[in-house]
């Protein structure tokens, strides 16, 4: 018999029997497919060693006026600015308070040192500054630290760098705490029982009343050079990107009493501070004067290096400045950390919270979707609310600007936004809406696009090729100007192993280089992102498998796509053809498996004695012996030899799989492969490999009935 070419259909099918799907592939980890054949994923590497903290829920990517390429990185603990490779702390103070005199405690020969704090109590796992406080039984508290314990209303735990010489209490009297903002959980967690939710919710004398813990999550959008971002249900934040604020090296000022009554600073740079801007002092020992560390103030310039300060914007527009009788004098740099918009100057009703935030490409609108409607303090999930054109602090309407406000009606709250061509999409829990601007008086409207579909999370949804593509609680979806169902070769085999108390862990992304989204989701019994699908919008397929990421962002500003890791750092993909997410790196373990098919025409045993593997090896590291391993199988019934769930005492009535070792020298291989149907597996799992499948051929001789 001639040589049999063995030409699988492209994309992974699981939706019938491994035999229904004959001729295609069955199962995959780490492939995807080029113009209708298999090939190894490629590989990633980290930006740098460098990491941050908690679990990323966010990329961004901008770059400033000064040409600064830069990357706002949310995670479940903090907010980074990557710069370079590094990682720079900007997550906002949510409060800073004085604390009493000698608020802190240490037991002799232990690190544990408990704080007494009567204003504000946090929860275990926030981050809180000290500054200011003195030495004491050989422990000084001074810098950042974490809350290990809360054991009262009044007191938490932290610990010390060094060891305590002795017991009692200390640290001075004009010690300051400023609390880092508390964001959420790495993961949901249900919990039940007598603190499992507000006090009064629940049945006295029956069970606990169950809850879940809150999933930390950002959205964040550069305005201009600058960015504008926040927590979920979180305030509105705003972090200046302008050179005063110099990441790698903060602006450092010298503070003085020159003038009686008057706090007068000068800073050390080139570039003068602008009359009115906002800023906080950062400081590890004692501020001079009566300032606080992490407290906003207004700069009023009075020479080209110095300045004046007020406590309020009002105050720097009527010319009144901090007064002091004491005096005090020191250096001390400014804190590059974000600034709530409503502490921002000339800020009018901005939003006390807000579920997702969007800057507009359409004439620069900043939105703030779920919000307190404008004169209430009442949070509504379904309302949308936006700033005046081209700025970030007007949020009052009025009838010289065009800032305002709409309510959805279909749904809940709003899930989840996209900004498409010449719309923002708004999907709610239950209907997606389009968003357009109209202009004044009614400025932006918005029209109902579809009812009863679902959304999976706040980031389900990606924009590729002029069409949104999304993840529902039970399908996929794709709008191009109406909205459809998505047909998924592999709905039941994600849908029927997807943890659902995790769906807002799931996120999305494209890879534009490939023409490809990406869903990652926690698999059913995981807490972390273990899993992904690939859906290829150009070949209309799809393909899966095994993976750990927390964060997706495919930018036109860098060169491969980025991509969160959970060992606290981020990693470029299409990166080499190795894991490089620690060094040295490892090898990436590929596979595909094929559906069965028949040998022939299936009715007779066949005997395979040759097989010309069509391999290319293209895009392999330089010095390296790429090679995969090829595993045939024959089999002599339909579904004989494969063990799976629901068919764990089956028989293999088929010969044992051929295991063939292909390099790029090989040209043909001889084997004994003898059934009516047979499977193939490639796989690989060596460094500095990169592979495609062609078009294997397999020489085939009849070999009887029996």
């Amino acid at each position: 018999m001639p040589l049999q070419k063995v030409l699988l259909k492209p994309g992974v099918n699981r939706e019938n029997t491994r035999y229904t799907n004959e001729g295609g592939w069955y199962e995959s980890n780490n492939i995807r497919f080029r113009q209708g054949t298999p090939e190894k994923l490629g590989g990633w590497g980290r930006i740098s060693s460098n990491t941050y903290t908690g679990v990323c829920r966010s990329l961004w990517n901008w770059t400033t006026l000064t040409g600064a390429n830069l990357l706002g990185v949310g995670t479940s603990s903090k907010f980074f600015i990557e710069d370079t490779g590094a990682y720079y702390d900007i997550t906002p103070i949510h409060t800073t308070t004085a604390l009493a005199a000698n608020p802190f405690a240490t037991v002799n020969t232990t690190t544990a040192v408990t704080v007494t704090d009567n204003s504000y109590n946090p929860q275990v796992g926030d981050f809180v500054i000290f500054s200011g406080a003195t030495t004491f039984n050989g422990v000084t508290i001074s810098g950042e630290y974490e809350v290990k314990t809360v054991p009262t209303g009044t007191t938490y735990t932290i610990t010390s760098a060094t060891t305590a010489t002795g017991t009692g209490s200390g640290g001075g009297s004009v010690a300051f705490a400023s609390y880092i903002l508390h964001l959420g959980a790495a993961a949901n967690a249900s919990f039940a029982g007598w603190g499992g939710n507000a006090w009064s919710t629940g049945n006295w004398g029956g069970l606990g009343y169950a809850s879940t813990s809150t999933l930390a999550l950002w959205s964040q959008w550069n305005f201009g050079q600058d960015l504008v971002f926040g927590p979920k249900q979180g305030k509105l934040y705003y972090w200046d990107a302008t050179p005063a604020v110099n990441l790698a090296v903060p602006t450092t000022v010298t503070i003085s009493n020159a003038t009686p009554a008057v706090v007068t600073l000068t800073a050390n740079t080139t570039t003068p501070l602008v009359s009115g801007t906002a800023i906080m002092f950062q400081t590890t020992g004692a501020l001079p004067l009566s300032l606080v560390p992490y407290t906003v103030y207004y700069v009023t310039q009075v020479t080209s290096t110095t300045y004046k300060l007020s406590t309020t914007y009002a105050n720097y527009v009527a010319g009144t400045f901090i007064a002091t009788s004491t005096a005090g004098s020191g250096t001390h740099s400014l804190s590059p950390r974000g600034i709530a918009v409503a502490d921002l100057p000339a800020a009018s009703s901005v939003p006390l919270q807000q579920n997702i935030i969007l800057v507009s490409d359409t004439s620069r609108f900043v939105f703030c979707f779920g919000a307190n409607p404008f004169g209430s303090t009442t949070y509504d999930p379904m309302t949308i609310r936006w700033s005046d054109q081209e700025s970030v602090v007007e949020w009052a309407p009025a009838i010289t600007n065009q800032a305002g406000e709409v309510q959805l009606s279909r749904g809940s709250k709003i899930e989840s936004v996209l900004q498409s061509r010449q719309e923002i999409l708004v999907w709610t829990d239950a209907a997606i809406y389009s968003l357009q601007y109209l202009g004044p008086p009614y400025v932006w409207g918005n029209q109902l696009l579809s009812d009863n579909i679902s959304i999976a999370s706040m980031n389900a949804a990606a924009y590729g090729s002029g069409i949104a593509y999304w993840m529902g609680k039970d399908k996929f979806y794709k709008y191009d100007g109406r909205v459809q169902t998505l047909r998924c070769d592999l709905l039941r085999h994600i849908f029927n192993n997807i943890n659902t108390s995790q769906f807002d862990q799931v996120f999305s992304g494209t890879n534009e280089g490939f023409t490809e989204v990406w869903w990652f989701y926690c698999s059913q019994g995981s807490t972390t992102i273990d899993k992904y699908v690939i859906y290829n919008y150009a070949e209309d397929i799809w393909y899966y498998g095994s993976m750990a990421r927390s964060a997706w962002l495919d930018t036109a500003l860098r060169d491969y796509p980025v991509a969160a890791t959970y060992v606290n750092n981020l990693v470029y993909h299409e990166y080499g053809v190795d894991d490089g997410t620690a060094a040295p790196a490892v090898p990436i373990e590929a596979s595909i498996t094929s559906a069965q098919y028949d040998i022939g025409d299936g009715h007779n045993f066949a005997f395979v004695y040759r097989m010309i593997p069509d391999l290319t090896f293209r895009g392999s590291t330089s010095g390296t012996t790429p090679q995969v391993t090829m595993y045939l199988q024959g089999l002599n019934n339909s579904g004989s030899g494969i063990t799976q769930t629901g068919n764990a005492n089956v028989v293999n009535t088929g010969s044992a799989p051929s295991v063939i070792e292909v390099d790029e020298f090989t040209g043909q291989l001889y084997i004994r492969i003898r059934g009516r149907q047979m499977q193939m597996k490639i796989t690989s799992n060596t460094l500095g490999t990169q592979w495609q499948l062609g078009a294997p051929r397999i020489d085939i001789r009849p070999d009887g009935r029996r």
